[in-house]
């Protein structure tokens, strides 16, 4: 048998409190749709593998064992998402991670499940 809750409300003021806090409805899309780009494990491990340093397509392409095209479109995705940003150096791009926040959330996140 569920456990129902007798009252609809039973602390009206933390309640109250927990809604003012929470971001809109705006924010919590754009939340959820980083956490959508990340849970595909291919863009996953293009994140990990820009956690220390930048790197080109073809060489995050060796990294992920993935063609070049298939890291392309990924990258896209994560660009979108604003996970990563590019860099020009001549002829080649150099990805790296669009922020610290973004490092933060996946090591984070690695501690979560080691410990």
């Amino acid at each position: 048998m569920m456990d129902i809750c007798a009252e609809k409300c039973i602390n009206e003021k933390k309640v109250k409190q927990t809604l003012e806090s929470m971001p809109g409805q705006d924010d919590t899309a754009r939340i959820a749709d980083i956490f959508k780009a990340l849970s595909d494990p291919t863009r996953l491990k293009i994140v990990l593998c820009l956690l220390d340093q930048a790197h080109c397509v073809c060489d995050i392409a060796v990294i992920c064992q993935q063609t070049d095209s298939a890291v392309s479109h990924q990258l896209r995705i994560l660009r979108a998402q604003k996970i990563v940003k590019n860099r020009r150096e001549g002829k080649a791009v150099y990805y790296s991670l669009d922020d610290n926040h973004v490092a933060s959330l996946i090591k984070t996140s690695l501690e979560h499940i080691r410990h």
